[in-house]
């Protein structure tokens, strides 16, 4: 690794730091480069990377050459920064990195920076600069963490969009979905139209009063879709909105929670050409029917040959999302390869897999914040005592032995799980599949 990247990586250690300040001035030192493309910005606590893909697929559909930034990366760090759908080169990556140092060097020797930066803020800075020089015309931003104080909430976008609240996080964000949908809806802005999808009614209430406070358009994508066929766990869908009605959308990405990141990325879309940039209804089909998300709901066919499942599953919600899926794709029970980061909700993720699980095996992904195996293996163990829990430390191994039991397995609980191990299985040879008969 080289000493700009080790440096990089150094400042994970500093936390997460919530906090505008940092960013405005390494941005204002770097000319502003987040005001040299049009911006759509995506919160929420699930479906804000499905939805920046989608949206990302429309605007290349239409022509846009593309700014793509999202996070955590799955396998390496180039991943965060796409342009026009493909991470940017390992070389560029670099080189912007060390501009980007030279600004915060300066600027804290000069007194422009109280404190270092975090990881996550010199990563927006390098994708916003990467942005501009690489000519985007647009360009989507999914949110970090929260909204109100996110490294990203810099920007002044064309469309914002809030895909969905639910508990995360909670240690940064508050104990209540109103608490949660609060630090959100810190990204609306005056006069912006801001995208709501489905939440509950006491989120709601929250994001439109402060929509109300900005004058800022609410776009409600929670109830458009009017006919939905599930095969096999992935959606084809019909709706109308106000611009014009789709008909008989196969999704791309599986799982029925997909219909309401669908809506969410047809009306945000929608919006943004109503505000000047223009793209057909073709574009906004293409969004949901070619985009690729991957480790969301991602089937892989190993040399073994055996079919994995790969799912970032990471909160109550989200692990909720993979069961019913499991269960609608009709491969349930299946043995679930499973790592949670220790500041987690254990239970809360554990519960609902306990329904589509035949057994547990717990292992260990390489993070600091992650619960050991031995650890994991023996909460469900006593809570869950009628089903098999196994403790692996190793993913591999735990992986291995998972499919040495069943031609089958799920991979989920962390991207810190799942982007590595998903990156081993195909330099080893594995490769995408449709669900598996």
């Amino acid at each position: 690794m080289s000493s700009l990247r080790e440096r990089l990586f150094a400042l994970e250690l500093f936390g997460i730091k919530l906090g505008l300040d940092n960013i405005a001035a390494i941005l204002t030192a770097l000319d502003r480069p987040d005001r040299a493309w049009p911006a759509i910005h995506v919160a929420g606590t699930n479906g804000k990377g499905s939805v920046t893909a989608m949206v990302d697929c429309g605007l290349r559909a239409a022509g846009y050459r593309t700014g793509r930034y999202t996070s955590p990366h799955l396998d390496r760090i180039e991943e965060r920064i796409a342009i026009d759908g493909r991470p940017i080169a390992a070389d560029l990556f670099d080189t912007i990195s060390r501009d980007v140092f030279e600004v915060v060097d300066r600027l804290r020797a000069t007194g422009g920076l109280q404190a270092m930066p975090t990881f996550f803020e010199v990563t927006t800075a390098i994708a916003f600069e990467a942005f501009r020089r690489q000519r985007v015309t647009a360009a989507v931003v999914e949110v970090g963490l929260g909204g109100r104080f996110d490294a990203t909430n810099v920007i002044t976008p064309v469309v914002g969009a809030i895909t969905s609240i639910a508990f995360d996080h909670e240690r940064h964000l508050g104990s209540t979905l109103g608490e949660i949908a609060f630090e959100k809806a810190g990204i609306i802005k005056p006069g912006v139209p801001v995208i709501v999808g489905a939440m509950p009614g006491d989120a709601r209430q929250v994001i439109e009063t402060r929509a109300r406070e900005l004058a800022a358009p609410v776009v409600d994508a929670s109830a458009l879709v009017d006919d939905v066929h599930l095969d096999r766990g992935r959606a084809t869908l019909s709706f109308r909105t106000p611009e014009r009605r789709y008909a008989d959308v196969r999704l791309a990405l599986n799982g029925a929670h997909q219909v309401a990141n669908a809506a969410v990325a047809v009306r945000t879309l929608e919006t943004f050409a109503s505000r000047g940039h223009p793209l057909g209804p073709g574009a906004i089909e293409a969004a949901l029917t070619r985009v690729e998300w991957p480790a969301r709901l991602e089937w892989l066919r190993t040399t073994k040959p055996a079919d994995v499942l790969i799912d970032a599953a990471h909160n109550p919600a989200g692990a909720a999302a993979l069961a019913d899926y499991l269960g609608a794709a009709g491969v349930a029970p299946v043995p679930i390869v499973l790592s949670i980061m220790r500041d987690k909700d254990v239970d809360a993720i554990v519960a609902p897999l306990a329904r589509a699980a035949s057994q547990f095996v717990a292992t260990q992904a390489a993070s600091p914040r992650a619960l050991s195996a031995a650890d994991l293996g023996a909460r469900i163990r006593s809570r869950w005592p009628s089903i098999e829990a196994t403790s692996i430390d190793e993913p591999d191994a735990a992986l291995a032995y998972a499919l040495d039991r069943s031609p089958r397995a799920v991979i989920a609980g962390s991207i810190f799980l799942a982007g590595p191990l998903r990156a081993r299985l195909i330099a080893a040879g594995a490769t995408p599949v449709a669900v598996p008969a």
